[in-house]
């Protein structure tokens, strides 16, 4: 496996110095805190600053008045978190790959007065793993508990553990608070979640978590449509994990979404394409962009991982149905289940190739604890080792059935570079002429860039460069939109491909 450019900043967090000094907590201050984790340098660097997450900003959102809140991202390369003021409580999300910095975090803390709540998704899967490093833990819904931990605290009756589920009005949250975002090192700050859950249950992802039940809810459009309009910004990402489980919500929401001319991007499965129509809805309200987890191109590793999804065969044409309204797609595949063998990676870059899909994600099959893969994982003594800083889908953790795992890893930087190479970003441009320029233009910013992205990210000049792009592809979107508002509706459901309405390039 070939070397790839990495800057140390990319590969090892900040140094935490155990001798700088602190002032005493200040009352009443929280400090929210995303902890580092290493980049892949087969991926775009670009893709860590596309925009925030929204865990910290949505729990933030319900912070009870007199609280003086401070947002900090270690993976935006500013060096350490501050210490001065010195926080009274300090929240850390916990992600299994980036655990460890959690802790460390945590201790650093902690050895200067501050109270330390633990909570996300490692938090529940691992909870006796996690207590030692926490004052408090925080499973379940961090909206309702943050409220709860920081009332108890200030009463000095700071409980360990503090439960939620997700059965609430998902409505009913507050919104997000985006004004605490270094806006300057995102693309958009505008990240949104309209819908909470998704009507699979893959063995393999998060959400299949023993103890995590997240019943489907939704928020109400015009609330969707109000944060969007507030923050400003022309391009907005839905980070829901399938924005269109209910396909009767996400035609509200388009609707809702239409008048404000702007442009966005979803994670959602291939099966939204069953209604043709509703693409088109969600070209005309905006949706430039689509992530969608197609996983595998083998239908035996779908049914075994118990995914919901239509045959393989047919995932070209309706590849053809978001490319025929303008929609782009990342396709998102996962290396190593236990069917494939090593034509796998060959059969998936040709098939990416021949549907000209403008952007690929992969992954290496990852058991995560607590989910069904883990466990049959454990049971057939196919996990390699614990350590959880690599179980981050760019490492093999376990022993594939077909191959050595040295053979799954060589594979998976094998895909990635030929797919994001020159002759391949080539050989996928759209159809229409028009859109070709615009397209290699993202595509090499994107893939070809990670030195410029490095700079950016460490200049604060993320933004400053993108919103103009950004922008240009709005415009051109609506006069996209303008000629699929003329197109008889009839004759675009028939899908008659005039080269005007294949891929808007954006």
């Amino acid at each position: 496996m070939r070397d790839l450019w990495l800057p140390d900043e990319m590969r090892n967090a900040p140094l935490l110095d155990p001798h700088a000094p602190a002032p005493p907590p200040t009352k009443r201050y929280a400090l929210l805190l995303n902890p580092f984790y290493a980049k892949d340098p087969h991926a775009s660097f670009g893709k860590h600053v596309l925009t925030p997450s929204l865990a910290l900003t949505s729990i933030a959102g319900a912070t009870p008045e007199g609280w003086t809140l401070k947002y900090w991202d270690e993976n935006l390369l500013q060096g350490p978190p501050p210490l001065d003021p010195m926080p009274q409580v300090v929240g850390i999300s916990v992600h299994l790959t980036f655990a460890k910095r959690a802790y460390a975090l945590a201790a650093w803390y902690r050895a200067r007065g501050a109270a330390v709540i633990l909570g996300g998704l490692h938090v529940l899967s691992c909870p006796e793993e996690a207590a030692p490093h926490a004052d408090a833990l925080a499973m379940g819904d961090g909206v309702q508990l943050w409220p709860r931990i920081l009332a108890d605290f200030e009463a000095g009756r700071l409980d360990t553990r503090y439960c939620a589920t997700y059965e609430t009005e998902y409505r009913d949250d507050p919104a997000p608070r985006r004004d605490l975002l270094p806006r300057e090192s995102f693309l958009t700050t505008t990240s949104m979640i309209a819908t909470r859950g998704c009507h699979n249950r893959c063995g393999f992802c998060y959400l299949a978590t023993d103890g995590l039940r997240m019943p489907y809810r939704m928020r109400d459009p015009e609330q969707i449509v109000r944060e969007f309009e507030a923050d400003g910004q022309p391009y907005g990402v839905f980070v829901d994990n399938n924005l269109g489980s209910r396909p009767d919500y996400l035609l509200k929401l388009c609707r809702a979404l239409r008048p404000i001319k702007k442009i966005w991007s979803a994670a959602v499965t291939i099966d939204v394409t069953d209604d043709p129509s509703l693409i088109r809805e969600m070209a005309l309200a905006g949706c430039t962009g689509v992530f969608v987890g197609f996983e595998s191109l083998a239908d035996g590793n779908l049914e075994a991982a118990h995914k919901k999804t239509p045959r393989t065969e047919d995932y070209a044409r309706r590849v053809r149905i978001l490319h025929d309204n303008g929609i782009q797609v990342n396709s998102s595949f996962v290396l190593g289940f236990d069917e494939d063998r090593q034509d796998v990676f060959e059969r998936t870059a040709a098939w990416v190739e021949e549907n000209r899909v403008e952007c690929s994600t992969f992954h290496i099959l990852t058991p995560y604890p607590g989910t069904p893969l883990f466990r049959q994982m454990e049971s057939e003594g196919r996990i390699l080792h614990k350590d959880w800083d690599l179980y981050d889908t760019s490492h093999v953790v376990f022993r594939p059935k077909h191959m050595t795992p040295e053979e799954l890893a060589e594979g998976y930087s094998w895909i990635y570079r030929r797919l994001f190479s020159h002759a391949s970003i080539w050989r996928r441009r759209p159809e229409d002429l028009s859109a070709v320029i615009p397209y290699l233009f993202m595509s090499y910013l994107y893939k070809k860039s990670n030195r410029v992205w490095h700079r950016l990210i460490q200049a604060r000049a993320v933004h400053a460069v993108w919103r103009p792009l950004v922008e240009w592809s709005r415009r051109r979107h609506l006069g996209f939109r303008r000629r699929l508002e003329s197109t008889p509706v009839r004759l675009h459901l028939e899908a008659l491909r005039a080269p005007s309405l294949v891929s808007a390039g954006v």
